[in-house]
């Protein structure tokens, strides 16, 4: 007698179906038009191929293009796949290794042979045209699971080294599957080890919906020891006019890259000579004064003390913390002894204790928090610093002031009991929407990001966190979709759950960008208690909160988001007052001067340069104002006002009037 499972479908109803029955069958029992739009199911939750067999009771849910989110992954993963059948195909000798999804795309690391030499750029035409024949040609993707032994035969039989050494690692006791390209009976059909889910063919892909944009080297495993690989990029979507707003995107996003715009605005470079690490230049620097000063004004008005702690700290200090165990890879450690001077010889002796440069400031926050005796009445207490950290990034993650090695963070930790943490994450998330907008940046999302598997402290804690974040957000109102309310498992702290919040800038990009998190762990590891009502010792909970994330990487985020032209209260050169003849030189000064004593950051431009040249070039540099003067300026006490980026023709002024309309609109928001 055939075994009957019950199905669930999302509106509760339940049907009894065969073991062994796909989710493609009940889409098509259910009617035509679903089973040609389901491409996936969710199958008590799991993503899964559309004709993946059920083997249990379960709850289904049919997956469609409109469940854009699923339906990109797949697409994504299947482009990925697609890739590299084409360029084996193209490229004999080619070893395939691995390629995931990302955020708009996808991309594949290759072994090529080694008589070929590592791709390029000019191989992605050939590629793409490959991968289109392969879509049209609309091949089964089917499913099948493997011993460890029959992917270690099949992958050294092929010469396919890096496949092979990662199937010698997989478990044994682990259900193990490879996705074929092609008919079960095609002997040549192409295959990789992949835990799927994917499509139901490379027909389900649309040909014209992806793009290869570029070629990098990417070591093996990331471990710069290991081989070199060619790691090919593309951007994937589920149609061409999403492809093509996507491609829209980036040439914008290329105009706004802060580095380009950093050299042009002469704000900061990066070199060799200190990899991951910032020179601010006097304009950029001016711009981190101002958001720092602002910073500073907001904190002091929310009740922040600000500190100031220890670069390097000793090791047994990031051991108690669990830093050592859990964050070392990503950590600068320093020998504490006197090197050898000798000019032979070992320069460090090996016996020497470890020191680690700080790679955030919270166990230095809890020491502080530790001298003398805390009450109860004492709590909140909340402790702010603009602290200087270093992470030791990998040389190939570096990127502008996005990625660094040394970065500032605008960090600080609320110490509190349990009874006020709703309360102070609610005044944070305050806090954080008049910075964001005040800064620019009205539209931004909220998400809560779970525990992950690598863990401190039990399931019991991260319950009560988990849901005291919830209540706190529940408590603003902003919980919702409209705030881009999401759950995210696995991705909070290894000691805490976090709260993120991602910004929207004014290309539609997101950017992850402040976090608060619920710790009971650290106060815990480092003993830090205070004096209760009841006259016992209790321990603090330690809030972790950013707003900006770090300075260096905001700042980026600004130049992208304002393209370089900045509002007037953060631009470094607010006005520069340019000369059209040399006659007015003096007057010139004299308008430059009665700004600056009104507390204008002004330039001027005398050059014997035809004026037309001096507003192409301050415009490049992003100066918000020009203000032209010449001979019947001076005679008139006037300036020409000329505004960056503004199509109407010049508005002559008086000096005075000119100097009371910009020092109101650069007057930072917080103090108007």
């Amino acid at each position: 007698m055939t075994e009957l499972l019950k199905i669930t479908l999302p509106d509760g109803s339940q049907r009894e179906v065969a073991r062994g029955t796909t989710p493609a069958d009940i889409a098509a029992a259910i009617g035509p038009g679903l089973a040609k739009a389901a491409i996936a199911a969710r199958v008590d939750g799991e993503l899964r191929d559309i004709n993946r067999p059920l083997e249990a009771d379960a709850a289904l849910a049919l997956v469609t293009a409109k469940d854009e989110k699923d339906a990109l992954e797949l697409a994504r993963h299947d482009f990925a796949h697609v890739l590299a059948e084409a360029v084996q195909a193209l490229f004999p000798g080619t070893q395939i290794t691995f390629g995931p999804s990302t955020d708009d795309g996808f991309y594949y690391d290759f072994a090529p042979n080694p008589d070929r030499g590592p791709f390029t750029d000019e191989d992605l035409p050939a590629i793409e045209a490959k991968m289109r024949e392969i879509i049209a040609a609309d091949k089964p993707l089917t499913r099948e699971v493997w011993s460890r032994a029959q992917l270690i035969e099949r992958w050294s039989g092929q010469g396919e080294s890096f496949k092979a050494e990662w199937a010698q690692e997989l478990p044994e006791n682990e259900e193990l599957t490879i996705y074929r390209s092609g008919g079960a009976n095609e002997p040549d059909a192409w295959l990789d080890m992949c835990r799927g889910p994917h499509l139901a063919s490379t027909g389900k892909l649309d040909a014209q919906a992806f793009k290869l944009t570029r070629v990098s080297g990417a070591y093996w495993r990331g471990d710069q020891n290991n081989a070199m690989l060619s790691r090919i990029y593309g951007t994937g979507w589920l149609n061409k006019k999403q492809l093509d707003s996507h491609l829209m995107r980036l040439e914008e996003a290329a105009k706004r890259d802060h580095r380009r715009i950093g050299q042009e605005m002469d704000l900061f470079h990066l070199q060799a000579e200190a990899h991951g690490s910032v020179f601010w230049h006097p304009k950029g620097y001016l711009i981190w004064r101002q958001l720092e000063a602002y910073m500073r004004r907001r904190l002091d008005a929310a009740g922040y003390q600000e500190v100031k702690t220890p670069q390097i700290m000793d090791a047994r200090q990031w051991e108690q913390s669990g830093h050592w165990g859990k964050y070392r890879e990503n950590m600068f450690v320093i020998p504490d002894e006197v090197p050898n001077t000798d000019d032979e010889g070992p320069v460090i002796s090996q016996k020497a204790a470890w020191m680690a440069l700080k790679p955030m400031n919270c166990p230095a926050h809890v020491l502080i928090f530790r001298q003398g005796i805390k009450s109860y009445r004492d709590l909140p207490l909340r402790m702010a610093e603009m602290g200087c950290c270093h992470r030791n990034e990998p040389h190939g993650a570096l990127h502008g002031l996005m990625r660094v090695r040394q970065f500032t963070q605008d960090d600080a930790h609320i110490f509190c009991r349990e009874d006020q943490i709703v309360e102070e994450i609610a005044q944070f998330c305050d806090l954080l929407d008049v910075v964001y907008k005040d800064l620019g940046f009205p539209d931004y999302s909220i998400k809560l990001a779970l525990r992950p598997e690598n863990r401190f402290g039990s399931d019991e804690m991260w319950d009560w966190s988990e849901q005291s974040m919830r209540d706190a957000v529940s408590a603003t109102g902003r919980n919702t979709p409209e705030w881009g309310w999401e759950e995210l498992p696995g991705e909070g702290a290894f000691y805490a759950p976090k709260l993120e919040f991602h910004l929207t800038d004014a290309i539609g990009r997101t950017w992850q960008v402040g976090t608060i998190q619920t710790d009971t762990v650290l106060p815990e590891r480092l003993d830090a208690s205070y004096v209760g009502e009841d006259g016992e010792r209790h321990r603090p909970i330690m809030l972790h909160r950013a707003i900006l994330g770090s300075y260096e990487r905001f700042i980026g985020i600004l130049i992208e988001h304002f393209a370089g032209r900045f509002p007037m209260w953060l631009a470094p050169v607010q006005a520069v007052v340019a000369t059209i003849v040399s006659d007015a030189d003096d007057y010139a000064k004299e308008v430059a001067d009665k700004m600056r004593a009104a507390g204008l950051r002004v330039d001027t431009d005398l050059r014997n340069e035809k004026i037309n040249y001096k507003v192409r070039e301050h415009s490049l540099a992003k100066v918000p104002c020009l203000l032209v003067v010449g001979r019947r300026e001076a005679e008139e006490g006037t300036v020409a006002l000329r505004r960056l980026g503004s199509d109407e023709h010049q508005k002559v002024m008086k000096v005075d009037d000119l100097i009371a309309a910009l020092v109101a609109e650069a007057t930072p928001p917080d103090l108007v």
